[in-house]
């Protein structure tokens, strides 16, 4: 394809390594809502410098929800380019490791997972905006949580799901280039435990500890592990005690349950939440809460299709690109849940992801730009070859 739009995302590169910089070099951990939100204003600053319309959807807890569109086309259901804000690194990582390009690649907290992902998804409404020829209006969603679940931006994401004709959720592309055509289901849990606190000297048998009843609940969380079936169990996360000669009256975990057919959701969750709320050491209690839940990526029929124009598309500039499943979750489980088509992973490819030493690869930045915009122009002038 030799479109001007295309021929122009090809001149962006640099462009595109430029604001990449300016997001990477902002913390921007889940828990950080200043720092998302700074991620946001980088973002609307672009916009504005492309004459694109652009809204923040107010959150209180976590980053906002930021909205971009572009109008056009005759259809009136809009194509959905979707990107989270937020990374698992702390504030500070910055400081320590700020962006930087060697050998082909660039580094920082964040450069794959998933700031690079924005930043395409920026310039294709860029692009759109200002050569046009998108069937329908474009709408963008950056959003700020979803290393911890999308618990307060997937009521707005499911809503412009329900909305679009398809979407893309830009993740980062495999280490082989490859994108995500099916991903697991997550679920993530917090367990409380309340002991009795005693001198662990001198009273010890009047102490009831926190910290024996977790030891017990998490050999019996792993122990649910199931690899073959796809289900794993993690509790990634310990706290507890008071000091080292004090029975510990407190302590709890974070749990990561992971799972690959739906059918497996409730058995496991329910087993999960008996471990948690069960106690073994008499005089203990304990609670277990939801913080954040994704849906599987399913594959569709409509999806399929939308794949199958990508992969051919990727193809006419001799890239071969295959779909893959992931064990990790990812919002676009949302959208497939209401029935939208969607493809996850189109992304610049990039590895190691939530690691120090996380890459991505900076050629990959206008290709798969490109490759996104190629398919829309597709199903743009194919409107009766496909059920999209």
């Amino acid at each position: 394809m030799t479109e001007p739009i295309l021929n122009w995302l090809d001149e962006q590169q640099e462009n595109m390594l430029d604001l990449l910089g300016d997001l990477v070099n902002i913390d921007s951990n889940s828990f950080d809502k200043a720092g998302v939100d700074r991620v946001a204003e980088r973002l609307a600053s672009f916009f504005d410098s492309q004459s694109i319309s652009h809204e923040n959807i107010p959150i209180a807890t976590h980053g906002d929800a930021m909205r971009a569109v572009v109008a056009g086309g005759k259809g009136n259901r809009p194509i959905l380019l979707c990107g989270h804000r937020d990374t698992v690194f702390p504030t500070g990582e910055v400081e320590k490791r700020p962006f930087e390009i060697l050998d082909g690649k660039a580094y920082g907290p964040g450069v794959a997972d998933m700031k690079p992902g924005l930043v395409i998804n920026a310039f294709i409404l860029a692009a759109f905006q200002k050569f046009g020829g998108q069937p329908n209006p474009i709408v963008g969603l950056f959003t700020g949580d979803e290393e911890i679940g999308s618990p307060t931006s997937q009521a707005v994401i499911i809503a412009e799901a329900r909305k679009a004709r398809l979407a893309f959720n830009s993740e980062p592309g495999r280490p082989n280039g490859n994108i995500v055509t099916k991903r697991k289901g997550g679920i993530f849990c917090h367990c409380d435990i309340q002991g009795v606190a005693a001198h662990s000297g001198g009273f010890f048998e009047d102490g009831r500890s926190a910290i024996e009843e977790l030891a017990r609940k998490i050999q019996a969380l792993h122990a649910l592990t199931n690899l073959d079936r796809g289900i794993t169990l993690n509790v990634g996360l310990v706290t507890g005690g008071q000091s080292v000669n004090t029975v510990a009256a407190e302590a709890s975990c974070d749990i990561d349950i992971r799972y690959r057919e739906s059918d497996d959701r409730d058995k496991i969750f329910n087993t999960v939440r008996r471990i948690c709320e069960t106690t073994s050491v008499d005089g203990t209690r304990s609670e277990m809460t939801v913080r954040g839940e994704f849906h599987p990526l399913a594959p569709s029929q409509q999806s399929a299709e939308l794949f199958d124009i990508y992969t051919k598309t990727a193809a006419a500039y001799n890239v071969t690109v295959k779909g893959e499943h992931s064990g990790g979750c990812a919002d676009s489980g949302f959208i497939a849940g209401v029935g939208t088509p969607v493809i996850c992973g189109v992304g610049p490819i990039g590895g190691n992801y939530h690691r120090a030493d996380e890459w991505m690869q900076i050629d990959s930045l206008a290709e798969r730009a490109k490759f996104i915009t190629a398919t829309i122009l597709t199903i743009a002038s194919q409107p009766t070859k496909t059920g999209l």
